[in-house]
């Protein structure tokens, strides 16, 4: 059942933090992680992430088969939820931590930091797959200011890295299906789904 906030609600969970959708064991693989820019209040007030009911992220994942199951995140994803997701090897994070009303309430020192944790993240886990959502974010936080969408000429870490929409709402240039089509290349790329 889909929560409803009022605006002094959501406004209250600004600056709050989400915490990452990573394995919690040594056995469990992660062959994707996707990367978003930063939580949304939405996503904080629910602590799961892309949550915001106008956001593509669970439907165009569904779509793309990257998922077997719907999730419903803006009711607040469930604990099966999350270890479906872990169960195919994908994990969430973001390149700020801090919840925001919108991404470009960030500074650049923000997103260059993120990029700095991701990359020791990476180190860390060993993803085989590192799918940033977002291409202006992502061009800000590596200093690649001509990045093109796609996957990337150059790996992070381990990890063959790829740019692919964000599935905000705002991104209106965007629908379910092209991000499926994204999201599916990434997840075939990883492993988690058959080519």
């Amino acid at each position: 059942m889909r929560r409803t906030f009022s605006r002094a609600e959501l406004d209250s969970f600004r600056d709050a933090v989400v915490p990452d959708l990573l394995p919690t064991s040594p056995d469990q693989e992660l062959r994707l992680l996707f990367v978003g820019i930063n939580p949304g209040l939405w996503t904080a007030a629910t602590q799961t992430h892309f949550a915001h009911p106008g956001n593509r992220f669970y439907p165009a994942l569904l779509q793309g088969g990257v998922i077997l199951e719907p999730i419903d995140p803006a009711a607040g994803m469930t604990d099966a939820d999350r270890d479906a997701l872990r169960a195919r090897g994908i994990g969430i994070t973001n390149l700020a931590p801090r919840a925001t009303a919108k991404a470009s309430e960030l500074t650049r020192a923000e997103l260059e930091a993120g990029g700095t944790a991701l990359r020791a993240l990476v180190e860390r886990l060993r993803p085989r797959v590192v799918a940033v959502a977002g291409i202006t974010a992502y061009r800000t936080a590596f200093g690649r200011p001509k990045a093109v969408m796609g996957r990337q000429p150059e790996p992070l870490g381990p990890a063959e890295l790829w740019v692919v929409p964000n599935p905000s709402g705002l991104n209106a240039h965007e629908t379910v299906a092209s991000l499926a089509r994204a999201y599916g290349d990434v997840a075939r790329a990883a492993g988690v789904v058959d080519n």
